[in-house]
């Protein structure tokens, strides 16, 4: 298992490389066989929209295949299906993408229909035994990553693979979130990190401390950090 450091002057550069890598790696896992589908766990936040909306672009014009692409979320704000505050809200550009499989699309529920803990379950059931290639995290100035926060019940020690979160510390209060063993039993993990504010936590995070939830997560093969100026700017090597 491995680290890589990368930093970028600005947010938009940032966005601008990860997606190419992002071509770059599925193309290369893709080519190990005519089957091979890539398991994307996909993140929300400012720097994921702007990613995503690379992405998409990207995506239409490389050389991967979208229909060998299985995309997932991290975690998800329990709100309303047409929320504006869903993570998966942001994605559209990136579903859109000619050649992605819509059974291969892996949003998770909404409140819509179903309990808290019954969406959690769902998805649980959704998931089964995947292992992601790619599991791509924002990193939050408090040091949370998903919906797993410091200091909080939905960071204890469990056999689950997706709980269901009451009491969030971040608006909205219920959520739905993998969980850290689910996160660290991918392949790689790429944190995604842009801004001044989220600099202590992108240290505390790139050193593991373990008294961040980023500071726990981490690859089975590798961990990517890929970080504006200004997110990087207490890291020291």
């Amino acid at each position: 298992m491995s680290d890589e450091l990368n930093i970028f002057p600005d947010a938009e550069q940032l966005a601008t490389a990860v997606s190419a890598a992002l071509v770059t790696r599925i193309s290369e896992l893709q080519a190990e066989s005519d089957h091979r589908v890539v398991q994307l766990c996909l993140t929300g936040g400012t720097i994921a929209t702007k990613i995503h909306r690379k992405l998409a672009s990207d995506l239409g014009s490389g050389p991967v295949d979208p229909g060998r692409i299985e995309l997932w979320w991290g975690d998800e704000r329990f709100v309303a299906t047409d929320s504006p505050d869903r993570n998966a809200e942001p994605t559209i550009e990136l579903l859109a993408v000619d050649g992605l499989a819509p059974e291969r699309i892996h949003p998770m529920p909404s409140a819509a229909g179903l309990t808290l803990a019954e969406a959690a379950e769902a998805y649980a059931a959704e998931l089964g035994e995947v292992t992601f290639d790619i599991c791509m995290l924002g990193l939050g100035p408090d040091g949370h990553i998903a919906s797993l926060f410091p200091d909080h019940p939905s960071l204890e020690p469990t056999s689950a693979t997706v709980i269901p979160v009451t009491d969030s510390p971040k608006p909205p209060p219920e959520r739905i979130s993998l969980t850290l063993p689910v996160i660290n039993s991918s392949a790689e993990v790429w944190f995604l990190v842009s801004g001044e504010e989220k600099a202590a936590a992108a240290a505390k995070a790139y050193r593991r401390s373990e008294r961040i939830p980023g500071g726990r997560a981490h690859g089975t093969v590798e961990t990517i950090f890929w970080l504006d100026e200004e997110a990087a700017g207490e890291i020291s090597d």
